[in-house]
C-alpha cells in the first residue's frame, strides 16, 4: 500500500474525487493519508475532515525556509505526492527528495495555457478568448517551473464556438473527474513494483 499526499490551495473538487477513489476501494494500491493547504479557509480542508483525512495548514515560510513540510511527509512515509488545485511551486528540496513523485493536474492541453498565473478560470478564459476549438487536461509530472514537468497523460475535449468559460470549465471538470484518479493510481502501482 502506497501513502499519498494531497497538497490543495481551493475548493477541492479533485481532493474528494482522489479520497473517494483510493480510500473506498478495498483492493486499492494507495490510500490518502494526508491533505495540506496554504490556505486556512480552503474548503479542501473541510472536505477532507468530511471525509476522515486528516488535514495540516502550513504557511509560506514552512514549505521554502524550513525542512518541516518535506520533513512530515517523510514522517508520514509518504509515497506519492498529488497536486489538486494547488497554486505555488514546489521546493527543490521536495522535488529532489520525491524524484518523478509529484504528480500535477492542469486544466489545459500543455504547453498550451501554463504558467505562473494561469490556473482555473484564467485558463478558460483565455482559451475562450483564443478561438480554441480543442482544450482539455495534462497530468505531468511536478519539477520546479510551473507547469514544465514531463506529460504523464492528456485527454481532450471540443470547444464550441457558443461555449462560455463556465462551458469550458464543466467540461474540463468532467475530464478530471473521469482521468485523474486512474492516472495517480497507475503511477501508484508503478511505484509498487519498481518500475
Amino acid at each position: 500500500m502506497r501513502n499519498i499526499a494531497i497538497f490543495a490551495s481551493g475548493s477541492g473538487t479533485n481532493a474528494e474525487n482522489l479520497i473517494r477513489y483510493f480510500n473506498g476501494k478495498g483492493q486499492a494500491k494507495a490510500c490518502v493519508k494526508v491533505l495540506f493547504s496554504n490556505k486556512p479557509d480552503a474548503y479542501a480542508l473541510i472536505r477532507a475532515a468530511s471525509l476522515g483525512v486528516p488535514a495540516q495548514v502550513f504557511g509560506r515560510s514552512d514549505l521554502y525556509s524550513s525542512s518541516l513540510i518535506l520533513n512530515e511527509l517523510q514522517r508520514q512515509s509518504i509515497d506519492l505526492i498529488v497536486l489538486a488545485g494547488f497554486l505555488w511551486l514546489m521546493p527543490e528540496s521536495i522535488v529532489s527528495a520525491f524524484r518523478r513523485r509529484i504528480v500535477n493536474i492542469h486544466p489545459a492541453l500543455l504547453p498550451k495555457y501554463g504558467g505562473r498565473g494561469m490556473y482555473g478560470m484564467n485558463v478558460h478564459r483565455a482559451v475562450k478568448a483564443a478561438g480554441e476549438r480543442e482544450t482539455g487536461i495534462t497530468i505531468h509530472y511536478v519539477n520546479t517551473e510551473y507547469d514544465r514537468g514531463d506529460i504523464i497523460f492528456q485527454a481532450a475535449c471540443p470547444v464550441l464556438s457558443t461555449d462560455t468559460a463556465n462551458d469550458i470549465a464543466a467540461k474540463i471538470h468532467l475530464l478530471e473527474q473521469e482521468h485523474f484518479p486512474k492516472v495517480v493510481e497507475k503511477i501508484a502501482a508503478e511505484i509498487c513494483f519498481g518500475a
